[in-house]
């Protein structure tokens, strides 16, 4: 087991298969040294978590969901470095949407969600750039979806 996954195991985190891309597109691109990750969206085993902040989900909801999508954006890194999660040098970028109503201003809490959990699980690899905003709508009405680009050995 890579260093990485130990330490995920430690936050009671198992990293899943790299999930199927959903429409005409790659699920990550590697370019030189950068791994850019197609947007993942926010889902547990109880399938995709949909809501809309502001509305029916708290922001703290949305930060567990946030959550799911960063175990996801590190699956698909994992896949993209062959299996050897521990190329990884660090989180460049992460940028989330947020499924909220007009007057919800609190995205960056829900981006947290998956930005603590980087930390969390990564240490100083896992700091990183980030924008955090609102969408009207997502994907199948999902709640959040968050993209990123990792830099790797």
């Amino acid at each position: 087991m890579s260093a990485i996954e130990t330490r995920l195991a430690e936050l009671g985190v198992t990293l899943p298969d790299a999930p199927a891309p959903a429409a005409n597109y790659v699920p990550y691109v590697v370019a030189g040294d950068l791994v850019y990750v197609s947007g993942q969206i926010a889902a547990n085993a109880g399938g995709m978590i949909k809501g809309k902040l502001g509305d029916d989900m708290t922001a703290e909801q949305g930060a567990d969901a946030a959550k799911t999508c960063a175990i996801a954006l590190l699956a698909q890194l994992r896949a993209a470095c062959g299996g050897d999660i521990d190329r990884l040098v660090r989180v460049v970028k992460l940028v989330g949407f947020v499924n909220s109503t007009g007057d919800f201003s609190d995205q960056p809490k829900v981006i947290n969600g998956a930005s603590d959990f980087m930390v969390a699980a990564l240490g100083d690899r896992g700091r990183h750039a980030r924008s955090a905003v609102s969408a009207a709508s997502l994907p199948f009405g999902v709640a959040v979806e968050i993209e990123a680009i990792f830099q790797i050995k």
